[in-house]
């Protein structure tokens, strides 16, 4: 099973942990904390940054050292009005479910990352429609990916009991391009107060490496640090990338040569992040450019082809220049087949790839200097749909998550996809002996849960799932032994003589 993912094991757990930006975290630390004598005039705060300096990061280990739960959602999950009403709901509710009166009031964080991929505007959804998708109603409008998200996020703002952190790399996309960024700017500033975050300094970024290569006992050089740091624009989520991909295969020894052999090679190995990296592949004049750039990314290139495929008809206008990504993007597609057939993970199935891949991005057609990139819908929908069943089968496995999601998930989704021509989504018995909920059994199906389909699924799991935990509660009958045949002893006559060879025929 693949290693877990070192970004989360060796995420800063308390604050003690944490490099760079003293004073924004003092700061962050002095608005939370205004939030034990009740709600603040500012109940939300804006983090502002390049992605991998930390900002989730510090929510989350100041909020574990004061005692305070945090409910995240994120690009990868479903944001519209009825998402961030639930989240809202979920924290008033487990505070009002789990606090003590005798001690000091525990709050529950709502975290909000990456609210510059927020799509829409301003327009706010309907209550009625908004209840109907909380309620689970069949409803054939049901709200889909960010729909009415913005306008709710404000709503979250002015009524909230619980602190609200929203997290975002370029503010300027959360204002938005039109002429009303400014009006949308000022109802924001309202009700939050905005740190901007900067990149860490390279002595911060040394003394993470060290920590993180000493406790997973890999044996390194300075040097080969020093072309860790110095090739590192301060993403300390890539940082420790970085060192998974270098320390992985060498029997846990990092030395310069390895370093500098994956940076001459160009491979995936000093990573960047997704949404400014592929405005970087989209801005590139030459299939070279656009395939270096394509190897920096935090994606493996058949991860790439969708979110290409996504954001072609965004940057793209002329025709001609979808037409041709469109074909290129196809030989892309074969050629995932080589990862099947070749070992070779890191030659051919990435130059492959890339190489159509930048022939799909590199057009004559010239983009904008700033290209907006967006999460394509149906990764955001698996994503938020399978979460809770890659941490289900992680426990039931003694597993990691990330192991989960590459491993097991895509076999039992093929195997429950009710829209797959071998699957069998009422085949139920391998979920239940994982130990999985109704709900997440009908996410591997793929069915949607506003289907009647779907909630006949979700009944019938239940009750099977019902009876099985019934019958392993009921203390087993005994079956009853059978008795051990007694043994016949055949009365012998009188006159038959002692002799046990000797018969009579009368």
């Amino acid at each position: 099973m693949p290693v877990s993912d070192w970004t989360e094991r060796h995420r800063p757990s308390s604050e003690r942990q944490l490099e760079g930006n003293d004073a924004q975290r003092s700061r962050l630390r002095e608005w939370l904390d205004s939030w034990r004598t009740g709600r603040p005039n500012r109940p939300g705060v804006l983090l502002v940054g390049p992605p991998g300096v930390g900002k989730t990061s510090v929510v989350r280990a100041v909020a574990a050292d004061m005692g305070w739960s945090v409910i995240e959602l994120n690009a990868s999950d479903d944001r519209n009005a009825a998402a961030i009403r639930r989240a809202a709901t979920h924290g008033a509710t487990h505070r009002s479910l789990f606090h003590d009166p005798n001690k000091p009031a525990q709050r529950t964080l709502i975290l909000l990352d990456e609210v510059d991929h927020l799509s829409g505007g301003l327009r706010a959804v309907s209550d009625d429609r908004v209840r109907g998708q909380l309620m689970d109603d069949d409803e054939k409008d049901a709200l889909k990916g960010d729909s009415g998200g913005k306008a709710e996020l404000l709503r979250l703002l002015e009524m909230t009991s619980q602190p609200v952190v929203l997290a975002c790399n370029d503010v300027m996309r959360l204002w938005g391009s039109g002429s009303s960024w400014r009006s949308t700017r000022d109802r924001f500033s309202r009700h939050v107060i905005t740190l901007t975050f900067d990149r860490v300094s390279n002595d911060a970024i040394r003394r993470i490496a060290r920590r993180v290569l000493r406790e997973e006992g890999v044996t390194f050089d300075g040097e080969a640090l020093d072309l860790l740091v110095n090739h590192n624009p301060g993403d300390l989520r890539a940082l420790v990338r970085d060192l998974q991909v270098l320390c992985e295969g060498f029997d846990r020894v990092l030395t310069a040569d390895i370093v500098r052999a994956r940076i001459e090679s160009g491979g995936r190995d000093l990573t960047m992040g997704v949404f400014p990296g592929l405005g970087a592949v989209y801005q590139s004049r030459t299939a070279e450019d656009a395939v270096r750039h394509a190897a920096t990314l935090d994606k493996d290139p058949a991860e790439l082809v969708d979110w290409v495929h996504w954001n072609n008809g965004t940057v793209f206008t002329q025709s001609a220049s979808r037409f041709r990504a469109a074909e290129s993007l196809a030989l892309a597609d074969r050629a995932a087949a080589s990862r099947y057939l070749s070992t070779a993970h890191r030659s051919s199935y990435w130059s492959l790839h890339l190489s159509s891949l930048a022939a799909s991005v590199a057009n004559a057609e010239p983009v904008q200097k700033k290209v907006y990139t967006g999460y394509p819908a149906h990764l955001r929908r698996t994503a938020s749909r399978t979460a809770s069943v890659a941490e289900a089968l992680a426990e039931a496995c003694g597993a990691s998550k990330a192991g989960m999601r590459a491993e097991l998930l895509p076999i039992l989704s093929a195997s429950l996809n009710a829209e797959g021509t071998m699957g069998d989504h009422e085949h139920l018995d391998m979920s239940l002996n994982l130990g999985l909920s109704a709900s997440e059994h009908v996410a591997l199906t793929g069915l949607a849960m506003s289907r009647r389909s779907a909630k006949d699924l979700v009944r019938h799991y239940d009750e099977v799932l019902s009876d099985r935990l019934q019958a392993q509660s009921e203390p087993a009958v005994p079956t009853p032994e059978p008795e051990p045949e007694a043994a016949v002893k055949e009365e012998q006559p009188d006159d038959v003589a002692s002799n046990p060879g000797q018969t009579t025929l009368f």
